[in-house]
């Protein structure tokens, strides 16, 4: 089953990636989702992938049986999911703004339309 979502987290990155590397800002958007669905299922199967045992002390034991799945990757991941979800709707926001103002999503065409006469920043101090 580990080897199934190796396999998975490969391929999440992948698009991923692509994803990023595209102009458009609403693929960029879907590529951080999907890097961020990467890093959670990544998280996850670290944790041992087993049906049999569950993550629960028996009474009487000070700790987990040695089969039993790792509790900790799992609240990491309900954590992330809250954070990735906020993360991605400012994002969502800040591309429909920004679509609003420059009537765009193309990432080059929205360096364009910054000004041509402003200076440089210092370069130096």
């Amino acid at each position: 089953m580990e080897a199934l979502f190796s396999i998975l987290i490969g391929l999440f990155f992948a698009a991923a990636i692509y994803l990023l590397l595209s102009k458009h800002t609403v693929r960029i958007l879907l590529g951080v989702v999907l890097l961020g669905n990467a890093v959670n299922l990544t998280l996850f199967t670290t944790g041992r992938l087993t049906r049999e045992v569950p993550p629960i002390i028996p009474a009487g034991m000070d700790t987990l049986s040695p089969g039993a799945a790792n509790p900790l990757p799992q609240a990491l991941i309900l954590t992330a999911i809250v954070i990735s979800f906020s993360f991605f709707a400012f994002l969502l926001v800040l591309t429909y703004r920004a679509y609003q103002e420059l009537g765009t999503d193309d990432t080059d065409e929205m360096r364009l339309a910054e000004p041509r006469d402003e200076q440089l920043p210092p370069l130096g101090y």
